[in-house]
C-alpha cells in the first residue's frame, strides 16, 4: 500500500525530522517529513478532484523549488505521473515535449520568464488545462496546497512497474526522448545509494535542475526516503552556494567538474568555510587532479566521483574519496545491485581488461523504456537485457571502469578515432585553462578534425600556439586539434554540463 507513497511510510518513522530546507528564495523555508507530507496529500485530493487517476500525466514547468517536490509526491499518491520540464528550452520545443507526453494538467510559473511560454502555450491547439503557480489565484498551485482537504490517499492499483515520473534525455541518438521513470527503478537506486555511501543521516545540497535524473533522483530522492535532509536551491549562483554551505551545514555537495572550478572563482571563496562536507560528488566529465588538490588543500574538502545516467540508476558508478587521486578519471566500480561489462561495439560480446568498448548495464534499477516509443526502448536493450549506454569505456586489471568518451562525441581523423574527453582532460591540467570543450568538425584533407573551445582563467593570458605547443608535448601528433578558439564563455546547461550541441550548431 505504500507504494508511490513514500512520505506517507517516512512518517511512519520520523514525521516531526526536517526533511527540506527551499531557499529558492529570500528567506529559507524548512519543511518537516509530516509537513511535506501534508503539503502532498493537499494536492493529491485537489488532482483526484480534477479528473487525474492512475498513469495520467501531469506536467510542471519552473524553476527548482518545493512545488516540484510536492507535485511528484502528490502523483505518487494517485499513481499519476510527474513531468518536469526543461525550462532552458525554446517554447516550441517545450509544447513538442507536452504532446509528445499528453498530460490532463500543466502547471507553468508566473515569473516573467515563464509568461511568453505559457502565452504560446495556450495558443496552441490540444494543450492541456495550464494552472498557475504562484499569483494569488484561487486555483495557483500555492492556493491549492493552502486550502485543499488533507485527507491521505493511496494508490492500491500501483505496482513498483508502474511510472513515477517521466524525464526527458538525448538518450543514445540525441534525440530527445521521455525516459520512464519507475517505482521500482526509484527504489532500487536508493539501495545502490546506500552502498555507495549516501546515508539517512546525511543533509544534500541540490543544485541540479531538478528536470533531470541527478536533481531529484541521484541523491535527494534516495535521502528523503532514507530519513535525512535536502537543501533546495533555485539555480546555480557560485556565491550563494559558499553561503548556503556556510549556513545550513551540509553533508554531501554534487555537481559536475565546470561547477566546482566557478565556485573556486565566487568571490567568498577564499573566506568560505567547506568544513560541514563530507564529501563532494563530481560526476558527468572526469575531475582534474589539480582541482581534487585546490579542494584538499585549500577547505580540507574530499571528492567521490561516479557516473549515472537517466535510463539507469541514475545512480550506477562510485569511486571512493581515497581512490581520487590514484584512478584519477575513473568512475569507479558498479554499486551493489548493478551489473556492468563492457563489449564490442560490433559484435557485443565482452573484451578484456583495459580494452575500449561500449559499456552495457543491467539490474533493477533500469529504466522500463521510452515513454510510447518502442521502438527506441528496443534499441537500447539487446536480448540478455542489457542497457547500452552509448558510452565508450574500458575496465582496468583492477575493476575500476573508466569512460572513454560518448560514441556521438567520438570523431575520425585520418581514419584514427578521436576521442575529445581524453584531449579535454589535458587541457584542464594546464594552468591557465578554466574551461574547455572539444569537438570534431569537417576537414577537407583529414574527413574531420579537432577544435577546441577554451576560457581562460582570470588574468591569464596565453597564445593559440603555446596551447598546441602544449598539447604536442603531451599527445601523438593526430590527436591534437586543428583550431584553439577562446571564449569568454562556453554555454553550459542547467546542471553546468557544456553544452556541445550548441558548439556544434556554431560551426553549420
Amino acid at each position: 500500500m505504500y507504494i508511490g507513497d513514500y512520505l506517507a511510510r517516512r512518517c511512519v518513522y520520523s514525521a516531526d525530522k526536517t526533511a527540506l530546507i527551499d531557499v529558492s528564495n529570500d528567506s529559507p523555508v524548512m519543511y518537516t517529513y509530516s509537513e511535506l507530507n501534508l503539503r502532498a496529500n493537499k494536492l493529491a485530493n485537489w488532482l483526484k478532484e480534477n479528473g487525474i487517476q492512475k498513469g495520467d500525466r501531469v506536467s510542471f514547468l519552473a524553476y527548482d523549488s518545493i512545488y516540484h517536490y510536492d507535485l511528484f509526491f502528490a502523483a505518487g499518491k494517485i499513481g499519476a505521473v510527474f513531468v518536469p520540464l526543461n525550462w532552458r528550452l525554446h517554447k516550441k520545443e517545450i509544447e513538442n515535449q507536452i504532446r509528445l507526453t499528453s498530460p490532463k494538467i500543466h502547471f507553468n510559473s508566473n515569473e516573467d520568464h515563464f509568461k511568453e511560454i505559457e502565452e504560446y502555450l495556450n495558443k496552441c491547439t490540444q494543450m492541456p488545462k495550464i494552472f498557475p503557480i504562484e499569483d494569488g489565484q484561487k486555483n495557483s498551485l500555492k492556493k491549492i496546497i493552502e486550502t485543499s482537504s488533507d485527507n491521505p490517499l493511496t494508490c492500491e492499483l500501483l505496482t513498483e512497474n508502474d511510472t513515477a515520473c517521466l524525464l526527458f534525455t538525448g538518450g543514445t541518438t540525441g534525440t530527445p526522448k521521455a525516459a520512464q521513470i519507475s517505482h521500482k527503478q526509484i527504489v532500487w537506486n536508493t539501495i545502490n545509494s546506500n552502498f555507495g555511501d549516501v546515508l539517512g543521516s546525511d543533509t544534500f545540497l541540490n543544485i541540479f535542475p531538478l528536470f533531470h535524473a541527478g536533481g531529484l533522483f541521484a541523491f535527494s530522492l534516495p535521502i528523503l526516503i532514507q530519513g535525512g535532509k535536502v537543501i533546495q536551491t533555485k539555480k546555480f549562483d557560485a556565491e550563494q552556494l559558499l553561503n548556503v554551505i556556510e549556513m545550513e551545514k551540509p553533508t554531501i555537495f554534487g555537481g559536475v567538474p565546470s561547477i566546482f572550478q566557478l565556485l573556486t572563482s565566487a568571490k567568498n571563496w577564499d573566506k568560505s568555510n567547506l568544513s560541514s562536507l563530507r564529501y563532494c560528488m563530481s560526476g558527468g566529465a572526469p575531475m582534474p587532479v589539480s582541482l581534487i588538490r585546490k579542494y584538499r588543500n585549500e577547505k580540507n574538502v574530499v571528492f567521490r566521483q561516479g557516473f549515472g545516467m537517466t535510463e539507469f540508476g541514475p545512480g550506477v558508478f562510485s569511486l571512493p574519496s581515497e581512490d581520487a587521486e590514484r584512478k584519477a578519471g575513473s568512475i569507479g566500480k558498479p554499486n551493489y545491485f548493478v551489473d556492468a561489462r563492457i563489449v564490442d561495439i560490433k559484435t557485443n560480446t565482452p573484451v578484456e581488461a583495459n580494452q575500449t568498448g561500449e559499456l552495457v548495464l543491467r539490474g533493477p534499477s533500469a529504466s522500463t523504456g521510452y515513454f510510447n516509443n518502442p521502438e527506441e526502448t528496443k534499441k537500447i536493450f539487446d536480448e540478455e537485457n542489457y542497457l547500452h549506454t552509448g558510452d565508450l569505456a574500458y575496465v582496468d586489471d583492477e575493476g575500476y571502469f573508466f569512460i572513454v568518451d560518448r560514441l556521438k562525441d567520438m570523431y575520425i581523423s585520418g581514419g584514427e578515432n578521436i576521442y575529445p574527453a581524453e584531449i579535454e582532460e589535458l587541457l584542464y591540467r594546464h594552468k591557465s585553462v578554466a574551461m574547455c570543450a572539444v569537438i570534431g568538425v569537417e576537414d577537407e584533407k583529414w574527413g574531420q578534425a579537432g577544435k577546441a573551445f577554451i576560457v581562460l582563467k582570470d588574468k591569464e593570458e596565453i597564445s593559440e600556439n603555446e596551447i598546441l605547443d602544449y598539447l604536442k608535448s603531451n599527445l601523438t601528433k593526430y590527436k591534437v586539434p586543428k583550431f584553439i578558439v577562446f571564449r569568454d564563455y562556453l554555454p553550459i546547461s542547467g546542471a553546468g554540463k557544456i553544452l556541445k550541441k550548441e558548439l556544434y550548431k556554431s560551426e553549420k
